[in-house]
């Protein structure tokens, strides 16, 4: 029974994002945002209860990784289909065939299958996740209807149709690149061994407060060049 809690709240976090997509289909995309960061507080505590009562399995592994890729692969990206949609006017179909441009960010869904499949049997995200892990791009988007809604002095950037898209292509490729980054998985709360983690925690916190849900894209990219630039500081560690 011990071992089924922490299943329990990964079956939490795909019913978020199971009624995220119907607020999506509702045109409700606030709630669907709600909806992801509930799914983030799941995903966190079934980790982090697997841990504490050494209830870890195979079944609730790969469960987990069913689980995000609802709520952090496919719910983001019909968010964002329906944000591209709000911001495309008549730029929306091109070419020959006339492909309808918003379908390109189910690029994300797909890549967010592929990168969940891989870390299930990718020995070396132990201590590291090799590519973005699905979460972080789940809460870069999850943040836009926020934004929009809270803070609408920043709706010109939100509503880029061409940065939605490219945002869409770099982020698939982000979620199955080779790059290492950062786990925020602290084995000792000591200052010296996770000084990185801390500083960038504290970063996190005052942007939070000075910037609200328009701090969260300005945090995952922070994420990502901070990753990427101790990587290039120290490549063999």
């Amino acid at each position: 029974m011990k071992k089924e809690i922490p299943n329990l709240l990964t079956l939490g976090n795909l019913l978020a994002g199971c009624i995220g997509l119907w607020f999506v289909m509702q045109g409700d995309l606030v709630s669907a945002s709600y909806c992801i960061f509930i799914s983030l507080v799941c995903d966190f505590f079934d980790g982090f209860l697997a841990r504490a009562l050494q209830a870890y399995s195979d079944l609730g592994k790969e469960l987990d990784s069913l689980a995000d890729m609802v709520s952090f692969g496919v719910l983001p990206a019909f968010i964002l289909f329906s944000l591209v949609e709000q911001s495309c006017g008549t730029q929306c179909t091109v070419g020959l065939f006339g492909f309808y441009k918003p379908f390109m960010v189910f690029a994300l869904a797909l890549m967010s299958a592929y990168r969940l499949a891989k870390f299930n049997i990718d020995t070396r995200q132990s201590d590291q996740f090799i590519g973005v892990p699905t979460p972080a791009n789940g809460l870069f988007i999850a943040s836009l209807p926020l934004i929009l809604h809270f803070q609408p002095e920043y709706s010109a950037y939100v509503l880029s149709f061409k940065g939605l898209l490219i945002y869409a292509i770099v982020m698939s490729y982000l979620l199955v690149c080779e790059l290492p980054l950062l786990a925020f998985k602290f084995k000792t709360w000591d200052w010296k061994s996770n000084q990185v983690k801390f500083i960038f925690l504290i970063f996190c916190i005052a942007a939070l407060v000075m910037l609200k849900f328009a701090a969260i894209p300005v945090l995952v990219i922070a994420y990502i060049l901070l990753s990427g630039l101790i990587f290039l500081l120290n490549p063999n560690k």
